[in-house]
């Protein structure tokens, strides 16, 4: 059931993420609505529009900012175009999702958010999988020392594209790392808690400079260990594992969830299987934007704001290049 005053959404393109995840993702929340579309083809928006049964069409991104009745807008354009659209949703007074990764570099995410800080917007990176069920089920079961004390997360996420894909050219935010590698670093800086104090990291490198595989190791301050591997070479995976003093989870499926997702409890020898409530995660994360909204604009657990995130895949990248 919707809330009373639903948030009015906004979204600026007609990308695969929009109709696999935003779309639905509204439909299913307590506190959205789907208002506007916005695509550089206007025939694209007015047809998409048609299909979902969305109120109004465009063809410009700056025709949603204008829309006075327009309370939020979800930006998945490709990397390079995420600074420029954040600012001039900021400006038109409009709070905002942007995808993975928030920007191109962790300078220009400190800029984002000093400047939705100062308009007075709400900015957060759209990591939907923080907001599964499981996720926050599995971080109190490793708070309440299920497996002990936590010493290691590790995270593979992987799958293979074609060489021409625009995900390998490096000026435009490409390579691995950003696109996959960014999950699993959330991952880890999720369950441990804190930043890394410590990065290496080694790579395949494309002769444009994009990584095409990337391995890195961080080391936290309470001794917390995280190991991410990435790649656009290698078959499809996606998992992660906690590994603890006592025991260890094992997340299949982790950042792409089923109806019923489940993790594995290995302990004492014996491995039991886990189940969580399913649900759908951009649903889930579209009310988590609602609630911090309602409380005043401070981002609601376990919500990510993007500026840590990406100092952490900046330093990953540079270990990578100079290893």
């Amino acid at each position: 059931m919707k809330t009373e005053s639903p948030l009015r959404w906004g979204i600026l393109g007609c990308a695969r993420i929009t109709r696999r995840g935003l779309i639905p993702g509204i439909r299913a929340s307590r506190t959205g609505v789907l208002h506007a579309l916005a695509s550089r083809d206007g025939n694209a928006a007015a047809a998409w529009a048609r299909e979902f049964d969305v109120p109004r069409a465009y063809g410009s991104y700056q025709e949603v900012l204008d829309d006075p009745e327009t309370d939020a807008v979800y930006i998945p354009l490709p990397n390079e175009l995420h600074k420029p659209w954040v600012l001039a949703a900021a400006d038109a007074g409009k709070h905002i999702l942007c995808e993975k990764p928030l920007a191109l570099d962790a300078s220009e995410a400190q800029a984002m958010v000093a400047h939705c800080e100062a308009r007075g917007v709400l900015l957060m990176e759209a990591f939907m999988w923080r907001h599964q069920p499981r996720t926050a089920a599995l971080a109190r079961l490793v708070a309440g020392g299920t497996i002990g004390a936590l010493r290691l997360v590790r995270s593979s996420f992987s799958f293979p594209i074609d060489l021409g894909d625009w995900r390998l050219d490096e000026a435009r935010g490409g390579g691995a790392l950003w696109d996959v590698g960014c999950y699993g670093v959330n991952t880890v800086r999720l369950y441990a808690g804190t930043e890394p104090e410590a990065v290496q990291a080694v790579a395949r490198f494309t002769p444009g400079g994009a990584d095409l595989s990337l391995a890195a190791a961080l080391r936290f301050p309470d001794g917390v260990l995280g190991v991410v591997d990435c790649s656009f070479e290698q078959p499809f995976r996606c998992t992660y594992e906690l590994v603890g003093s006592d025991g260890v989870i094992e997340v299949p499926d982790a950042y792409l969830p089923p109806a019923r997702p489940i993790a594995r409890l290995v302990k004492d020898g014996r491995t039991e299987e886990l189940t969580f409530e399913g649900g759908d995660q951009y649903g889930a994360m579209v009310d988590a934007f609602g609630e911090s909204l309602a409380n005043g604009g401070g981002l609601a657990s376990p919500a990510e704001n993007g500026l840590a995130q990406m100092q952490t895949l900046d330093a990953i990248r540079t270990a990578a290049k100079r290893a």
